[in-house]
């Protein structure tokens, strides 16, 4: 997209930089911390420099006090940090010295936490702010908080959209990168091969594992082959005629450099016998459809309901995951199997320990046996469900029962909806 996009998280970034010395904002190259970075910084005086250059790089390991120090008496903004995290203990020896807020913005396209290079946790020190690619109510220019909406009036009588399934099929192959949303199908694609090989054959260096480029692109391929299924590592291993173990090294470095996500298994011992493996989602659905030579032609059609199915869950997981961040509601994302084969998608616990249920199809219609699992688990949870909903590609509400709503998934960031 070509205009610039004020984020939602803005708010509470500009909110944590006034409480904490470090504010660390973290996500997948190109989603646009650096100018998410030079927004919180845009109403105090600030110094930018990035540790993809490679003299500055430099500087930092050669003397990382002297650089840490170029703020002065204002910010200092250091882009890409997991590039020099020997940078990391000059700047917690710099906040020691001197506890002033909002003295660094540290940017990373690597989780720091999970990096063997990382020397330090930065605990007590820092805030972490997870930035992913535009959600749809940023592309929208409206706020989108599903959660505010349940735990309001919760109900959506009469409402409508114009999004179609055709519509759907479109924005799963545009992803949520803000530089490749509006380019046309072709040019995208060309942008996204471009974009994977460079971070899995140059970003994964600095994470220090040494794994193959090939073995990551492998085990993403299957990951988005079997999206929003379950991270079977056995499984997984068997495919690619290698170990266990190093498939799940894999999977880490993926969920590291933010490709990969996963949705953890709900355990409230509601039953006692949960599955307790995590269901594995390729972060952003353009990269999903295009391991998976998905296009919206082929998703239009219904041979392929099944793989367009996976895909929107992926996609509504991602699209959730974004509001976690900014929400007025804030709750946890799961999923529910369990041994006897009751099956729940998502999970959204809230703090006081409130359920809200969602099952997404790809359907056009809202069908009794959609609600099944819903209602199972419901009555498990007695006093805790607040409601549950199935997302689908009809185009208005439909309210099933008592709490029971049968939803176009445009309801996650349309608040009202509209007229059709």
């Amino acid at each position: 997209m070509s205009e610039l996009v004020e984020r939602h998280l803005l708010p509470f970034g500009r909110e944590m930089l006034d409480v904490f010395p470090i504010c660390v904002v973290q996500g997948a190259r190109r989603v646009g911390k650096s100018t998410f970075a030079s927004m919180l910084a845009s109403d105090r005086p600030h110094v930018v420099v990035t540790l993809d250059d490679d003299e500055v790089r430099r500087q930092a390991r050669a003397d990382p006090r002297s650089l840490a120090a170029q703020g002065g008496d204002g910010l200092l903004i250091v882009d890409e940090i997991q590039r020099a995290p020997e940078l990391i203990l000059a700047i917690k020896a710099a906040v020691d010295r001197d506890t002033r807020r909002g003295r660094f913005i540290l940017t990373g396209s690597s989780d720091l936490q999970r990096m063997s290079q990382t020397p330090d946790s930065l605990a007590g020190r820092a805030v972490t702010l997870p930035l992913f690619g535009l959600s749809m109510g940023e592309r929208a220019g409206s706020t989108d908080d599903f959660a505010a909406r349940v735990r309001g009036d919760g109900t959506w009588r009469g409402f409508t959209t114009r999004w179609r399934r055709d519509d759907y099929a479109d924005v799963l192959c545009e992803g949520s990168y803000p530089e490749v949303i509006d380019l046309a199908p072709k040019r995208r694609g060309v942008w996204l091969r471009i974009y994977l090989d460079r971070v899995l054959q140059g970003d994964v260096r600095a994470i220090g594992r040494g794994l193959p480029a090939t073995g990551l692109r492998s085990v993403l391929a299957l990951l988005a082959a079997n999206q929003s299924g379950e991270l079977v590592f056995a499984r997984l291993a068997r495919q690619l005629d290698v170990s266990p173990a190093t498939i799940r090294e894999y999977v880490d470095v993926l969920e590291t450099m933010y490709l990969v996500s996963s949705l953890p298994p709900w355990t409230a011992n509601l039953t006692k016998r949960e599955v307790g493996r995590s269901k594995a989602i390729v972060t952003d659905s353009a990269l999903a459809t295009l391991l998976t030579r998905a296009t919206p032609e082929k998703l239009r059609a219904l041979v392929s309901a099944e793989h367009f199915g996976v895909l929107l869950e992926g996609f509504v997981v991602s699209e959730l995951t974004k509001q976690q961040t900014w929400t007025t509601q804030p709750f946890s994302l799961f999923q529910f199997r369990d041994a006897d084969g009751l099956e729940v998608d998502i999970v959204m616990e809230f703090e006081d320990g409130a359920v809200f249920l969602i099952e997404v199809k790809a359907s056009a219609t809202y069908r009794a046996e959609y609600f099944s699992g819903i209602q199972r688990l419901a009555a498990k949870l007695g006093d805790r469900f607040i409601g549950g909903a199935v997302l689908g590609t009809h185009d208005a509400s439909f309210m099933f029962g008592e709490r029971l709503w049968g939803l176009p998934i445009a309801a996650l960031w349309e608040s009202e909806g509209v007229a059709s």
